[in-house]
């Protein structure tokens, strides 16, 4: 991922990734990819299929990723972060994986959310391919005074919910999550976490492990797994 002069700070958060990135290569080659991204409305969600290629030349450098190893579709200028670093993430950690990408509206409700999920782990368990699920998306971005949002106060308990949930594998505490306080705090990552409860419903993971969990330059990161 791009780092530029934060390349120490944001070191341990890139091998975390990519440890799980390899992990989830070995266990499966279809990955699904369940983001966020500017999309209009409070319904549906968009699709990338494994045939589309990105830049993250909006981002400052032109480091291209493909969503599989035969991506062939031209560069597409305005392809969703979330998509972009799982590309980079493929491309480095697991390059025989091939991903569709499914990217929710911010501010999708919370119920919509779950039953996205639902719906989508019902799809992958009907499938006899085995299936990696790979969920990218931020964490609150004002937990310090040079944060990107600057401080907000609420930001920190509710950064707290959301690591410790992703912790402990608690899907009914990423349920709960407010979506107008978390689109206050710039946690706009808050539907796809509840799409992540909505796949493991009441019973949660049968583990979940945490591999990093941090706040450098005031934004929250969270790396871990949630096994079934």
């Amino acid at each position: 991922m791009l780092a530029g002069a934060a390349v120490a700070e944001t070191a341990e958060l890139r091998t975390a990734a990519l440890d799980a990135a390899t992990r989830l290569g070995a266990s499966a080659s279809q990955w699904t990819v369940v983001g966020v991204g500017d999309l209009v409305g409070t319904a549906g969600t968009a699709e990338i299929g494994p045939g589309a290629c990105g830049t993250f030349a909006g981002f400052g450098v032109d480091e291209r990723v493909r969503l599989s190893p035969d991506a062939h579709d031209p560069i597409d200028p305005e392809m969703p972060l979330a998509a972009l670093v799982a590309g980079w993430l493929r491309g480095q950690a697991a390059p025989e994986a091939s991903i569709r990408v499914r990217s929710m509206p911010v501010r999708l409700p919370v119920d919509e959310c779950v039953r996205a999920g639902a719906r989508l782990r019902a799809n992958l368990d009907a499938d006899p391919e085995p299936h990696g699920v790979l969920v990218v998306a931020d964490g609150a971005t004002t937990l310090t005074d040079k944060a990107p949002g600057a401080f907000d106060p609420r930001s920190t308990q509710v950064q707290k919910t959301l690591d410790d949930a992703l912790t402990a594998g608690d899907p009914h505490a990423l349920r709960v999550l407010d979506a107008d306080v978390c689109a206050g705090i710039g946690l706009t990552g808050r539907a796809a976490w509840q799409v992540l409860a909505g796949m493991f419903g009441d019973t949660g993971p049968g583990a979940a492990e945490s591999l990093y969990t941090d706040a450098p330059y005031g934004v929250g990161y969270h790396v871990g797994m949630w096994l079934p």
